[in-house]
């Protein structure tokens, strides 16, 4: 087989069509908002509110919604904005650290996700596709549905770009310039929580925050200046999802596994250049003072 012929085998099905482009979403939304959640040292939150989602798509089964995939898609999202939101509003009405607001509405979550699955006889078959994703399985319309909620969080991000730069690195300048800090803290929780149930279709709650955190993390070791960082970070996770389902598609690995091991991959590489790059950069530097 050529090189030709092995990079277009897997364009022969449909199904991998599908979720090459999947990937591609999943890698380049999770990319630029992971950079904003790397930047402000939220990594727990994506974890928290992947596993805080149970509640809502146990409740979409309690009401008959378990034949609808696009339906329980939607219990999801309520609820991974409502935690979302909880988080904010709980750190920022007692005055805890963002880290034990999010602990404790990430247990209450899930333990109360956990008492309604207890009541929902086979739901634990259907749980394996929540927990490990099963991006082979989207269809035409899934895509559509990612697709729109990752332009509509794309366009928000660079809509207030500037807003949520100095939000993240200075939010006491930001309220001497009078600007509605909570607002956009607010608007940052909801377009992660968005973020986090569009990857879960893909990568599943157990990969989900490597995605959010791997690519952004690795293009941080690399370049100092956030727009360079989320350009790196989209290219990174774009690359990870596509090398990942080639992988996956040859070798028979998961999908979702196969995804975050190359990102992963790629971020060991990025962590072992990194010391090299550094000490160029300083040789460059001290030639042009010479």
């Amino acid at each position: 087989m050529s090189i030709l012929e092995w990079i277009a085998a897997p364009w022969g099905y449909p199904f991998m069509v599908r979720a090459l482009i999947a990937a591609s979403v999943v890698g380049l939304i999770c990319s630029v908002i992971g950079s904003f959640v790397v930047l402000r040292g939220m990594a727990f939150l994506g974890d928290a509110i992947a596993h805080s989602i149970l509640p809502g798509v146990a409740l979409g089964y309690l009401v008959g919604a378990r034949d609808d995939r696009r339906a329980l898609f939607w219990w999801a999202l309520a609820t991974a904005v409502v935690v979302a939101v909880g988080v904010g509003w709980v750190s920022r009405r007692v005055r805890l650290r963002e880290d034990a607001a999010i602990g404790i509405v990430f247990t209450g979550m899930f333990a109360l996700g956990i008492a309604l699955i207890s009541t929902v006889r086979g739901f634990a078959v259907d749980l394996v596709h929540l927990l490990f994703g099963n991006i082979l399985a989207v269809s035409g319309r899934d895509l559509v549905l990612m697709g729109a909620f990752a332009g509509v969080v794309l366009l928000i991000v660079f809509a207030f770009y500037k807003e949520f730069l100095l939000v993240s690195f200075d939010p006491v300048f930001a309220r001497t310039l009078r600007l509605p800090t909570a607002f956009y803290r607010y608007t940052l929780l909801i377009l992660v929580a968005v973020t986090v149930v569009v990857a879960l279709r893909a990568v599943g709650i157990g990969l989900m925050l490597a995605m959010l955190i791997t690519p952004p993390s690795a293009a941080s070791l690399l370049v100092r200046r956030l727009p360079l960082m989320i350009g790196l970070s989209a290219v990174l996770g774009i690359l990870s999802g596509v090398v990942g389902l080639y992988l996956s598609f040859y070798t028979s690995v998961a999908s979702g596994a196969a995804i975050v091991m190359v990102a992963v991959g790629l971020f060991l590489a990025v962590l072992m250049a990194a010391p090299v790059r550094r000490r160029m950069a300083a040789r460059r530097h001290r030639v042009a003072v010479d």
